[in-house]
């Protein structure tokens, strides 16, 4: 078991990915997300990044002791950095070098950029590179009645649907606090990536992978969404409480909020029995779930009696040993330094002062991890070249003419 204090860069496998090489020109949150989960399981990455750099490296406070934030930092484990000039032809021909050997490129360019660069998939790299896999993070997609358009997290959020079902009745659409449109699209970009990667080993192609931040919201207005198409009724604000299900929400106790999750009739008898309310249980009102959710203001109100007479924190583990789905309203620090997070090596950290969320995707022969630090800006830009088989004449006058970078431009 990692404490979170000890060392993340400890000895572990290769990887499921290793071996395989991607290129990563992405930025912000979505595509380095993605590229993050393919380094965590060994996959070589390659953040070729603009000559300012990714932008969130100034995404803060708060800040490492070397001007890095936590944002950034969270992000990009794993990987080699590279500054490149992608608007000078130079800076496009050592792109095609590092993309010979390349299993997948990466980008969350406006599209339309690379065609604009000579870079496009379908007239350039899928004809140069044809075992490439090239995946495009956009906003809408290239076409269609917003295509083109930029996209970000909390705009989609809004666009989608998603903040128009939460939030509560009196604080009107409430952006969810993380950004799960950002991360949901990087999870969707990894699991094609893999997808396509898998099918190259039959094919032999590579192939363009059309991921949208719209797309990867919609996909996640569930059951909301699922709702609306069944019923024709617009989906309505609920607050924390599940529009299909109930007991599903939050209720205060002596001294903190529970969360109850009961979605059948045992687990609801086992909650009555365990309150010492076995009424409730016998009660017609409350005799399934589709009764307990159309009766359910007068449900909450009696279960909201019964548990302000207990503490939470054994109330929840009691539940739970009984099959009843419940857990304490934690905060952020109170999940960091629980001893079930540290237990599942969900928090790393190291003496030089770097500490991240942990590798979720838990493999019994091939586990990933933290393997190294998130990189510099630059701190691979010789060395990436020269594997690329440029020479180290060439390397600097790259260097000079500010094609290639080792430090950012201001």
């Amino acid at each position: 078991m990692m404490s979170p204090d000890s060392s993340p860069f400890s000895t572990m496998s290769a990887g499921a990915l290793a071996g395989y090489k991607v290129i990563d020109l992405t930025r912000v949150l979505g595509g380095p997300y993605c590229t993050m989960i393919l380094a965590d399981h060994g996959a070589e990455v390659i953040k070729v990044e603009p000559p300012q750099g990714d932008e969130t490296r100034d995404w803060g406070p708060p800040f490492n002791d070397e001007g890095e934030s936590a944002y950034y930092q969270g992000v990009n484990r794993n990987k080699r950095s590279i500054g490149l000039d992608l608007s000078s032809e130079a800076g496009k021909a050592v792109l095609g070098k590092l993309l010979e050997d390349a299993d997948v490129l990466i980008e969350n360019f406006k599209p339309g950029t690379l065609e604009k660069w000579g870079l496009g998939y379908k007239d350039v790299l899928a004809e140069r590179f044809p075992r490439l896999v090239h995946c495009r993070v956009t906003g809408f997609g290239a076409d269609g009645p917003l295509g083109g358009f930029p996209g970000y997290d909390a705009v989609i959020q809004a666009m989608s649907g998603m903040m128009s079902v939460n939030g509560s009745p009196e604080s009107g659409p409430v952006r969810v606090g993380t950004p799960m449109v950002d991360m949901g699209t990087g999870l969707n970009a990894a699991i094609a990536i893999l997808m396509a990667l898998l099918e190259r080993g039959k094919s032999g192609k590579g192939q363009f992978l059309d991921i949208t931040l719209y797309d990867s919201a919609v996909a996640l207005l569930h059951p909301q969404g699922n709702n609306y198409l069944m019923s024709g009724k617009p989906p309505v604000i609920t607050g924390n409480a599940h529009p299909n299900v109930y007991p599903y929400d939050v209720f205060p106790t002596k001294d903190k909020d529970l969360f109850l999750a009961v979605g059948n009739n045992g687990q609801f008898k086992r909650l009555a029995d365990a309150i010492e309310a076995p009424e409730l249980a016998d009660d017609p009102r409350f005799k399934d779930n589709a009764d307990r959710s159309s009766n359910r203001d007068a449900l909450k109100a009696l279960l909201a009696e019964k548990l302000a007479q207990y503490e939470c924190e054994p109330l929840a583990l009691g539940l739970l040993q009984k099959g009843v789905p419940a857990g304490p309203v934690n905060t952020i620090p109170d999940v960091m330094e629980h001893p079930h997070t540290i237990f599942r090596q969900m928090r790393v950290g190291a003496e030089d002062g770097y500490g991240a969320l942990g590798v979720q995707a838990k493999l019994s022969r091939t586990p990933g991890g933290a393997r190294s630090a998130p990189p510099k800006f630059g701190s691979a830009t010789r060395a990436v070249l020269a594997e690329a088989g440029i020479s180290a004449d060439e390397i600097e006058t790259l260097i000079n003419d500010g094609v290639a970078l080792v430090d950012r431009r201001k």
